[in-house]
């Protein structure tokens, strides 16, 4: 009965043991460290950017009008159909305006006839008027004859003038019968491609009142952007300003281009009365709207990748650098925007240490570190704990 004692010993001294061991390994161990969220401290690009929504338009287009009125006889091109400059597109019904133009023709003709018979009445009219000087030389005439025959040749001189100013009046008119019956067949302004066509055949057009538009012909290359920048970001945005876009359809490539212009004015709004004197007439409106000024931006399409309509994310890049020390912005302290801001270290053994640390551009959640942070470096995450460290 005397031998377990030595056994009982035994496990008397382990059960003493570990909680010697367990309060050993909780003192190697930092307060909390188990607990701690830490990001490390990494090399990346860092890209500053102005981001908006967009449209793409051909640079240069025309919209091709009627300025003749009548029925389209016939079109020549559909959309899609690439054309050349003077290339036929479209025949109106020319009847109206070639009656025009005969009528021009037959009043120039009829004036003309009725130009000669009064030359003739004005040389007679100078014959009869040298003769009566003849006479009153010597004294064989009334000198009333005289003055009678003088005023008759200045009278036919008046009326070939007349005559004469109504030819070129008529010539005037024929000139502009002969300009409409052109008009009756519309040529390509340019060179480029059917866009949109907006008429039929046997359409009837009225020109009178306004230009009827017939089609559309756009260059494809360049195309613009139409970005529409926000209020709060627009002073970040500047003329020859580089920026890239990307497109639904394109997947992850990338249109490089700059800034060409920036509109002073944003779009009013439809149901704004203009000249109002509210303040919704200057650009903004008691609903709290977001104004949009419109940025715009070439880019080269030679391989037609590019459409009209198409919406593009545009991307205004103020600043940028590549294989930088970056952290995230939640991992730092101080003032948001400040060009110095804390950071928590916490090394290997668990000390936490506060670095001041200088900063350089941000894309809102990783910022680029200058100075403070190397390489490898664990930061703390969180508020502040004062028991921290």
């Amino acid at each position: 009965m005397k031998r377990p004692r030595p056994a009982r010993r035994a496990l008397l001294a382990v059960a003493c043991l570990i909680p010697i061991v367990a309060f050993a390994t909780w003192q190697g161990l930092a307060p909390g460290r188990d607990a701690l969220a830490t990001v490390t401290v990494t090399r990346g690009d860092i890209e500053n950017s102005v981001t908006a929504l967009g449209t793409l338009q051909p640079r240069r287009y025309v919209d091709v009008g009627a300025q003749a009125s009548g029925q389209i006889r016939k079109i020549h091109v559909e959309a899609g159909d690439q054309v050349k400059e003077g290339q036929l597109l479209v025949e109106i019904d020319p009847s109206t305006q070639q009656a025009k133009l005969d009528a021009s023709r037959y009043a120039i003709e009829n004036l003309e006839a009725q130009l000669q018979e009064q030359k003739a009445q004005h040389a007679l009219a100078r014959q009869k008027y040298q003769r009566q000087q003849r006479l009153s030389a010597g004294n064989a005439t009334r000198e009333e004859d005289v003055q009678t025959a003088q005023a008759e040749l200045s009278a036919t001189q008046a009326r070939v003038d007349m005559f004469q100013a109504q030819i070129r009046q008529a010539r005037a008119s024929l000139r502009s019968d002969e300009a409409e019956l052109g008009y009756t067949r519309i040529y390509a302004p340019m060179t480029g491609t059917v866009v949109a066509v907006d008429a039929r055949l046997g359409q009837t057009l009225n020109a009178q009142q306004q230009t009827p538009l017939i089609l559309r012909i756009a260059k494809l290359s360049p195309m613009t952007v139409w970005a529409e920048v926000s209020e709060a970001d627009i002073g970040h945005v500047k003329p020859g300003m580089r920026a890239y876009f990307t497109t639904l359809s394109g997947g992850s490539r990338r249109w490089a281009s700059t800034v060409r212009q920036i509109l002073p004015i944003p779009p009013k709004p439809l149901n704004e009365t203009q000249g109002s004197g509210s303040p919704s007439s200057s650009g903004k409106s008691g609903t709290g709207r977001v104004v949009l000024y419109t940025v715009l931006l070439d880019v080269d399409n030679a391989d037609n990748a590019l459409m009209a309509e198409m919406t593009t994310q545009v991307f205004f890049v103020a600043g940028q650098v590549k294989d930088t020390l970056t952290v995230p912005v939640a991992a730092l302290q101080g003032t948001p925007g400040a060009d110095t801001q804390i950071a928590r270290v916490v090394a290997k053994n668990g000390a936490i240490e506060e670095r001041k640390v200088r900063l350089g551009i941000s894309d809102r959640l990783r910022i680029e570190v200058l100075e403070g942070l190397n390489e490898g470096d664990h930061l703390l995450i969180g508020p502040s704990d004062s028991s921290g460290g």
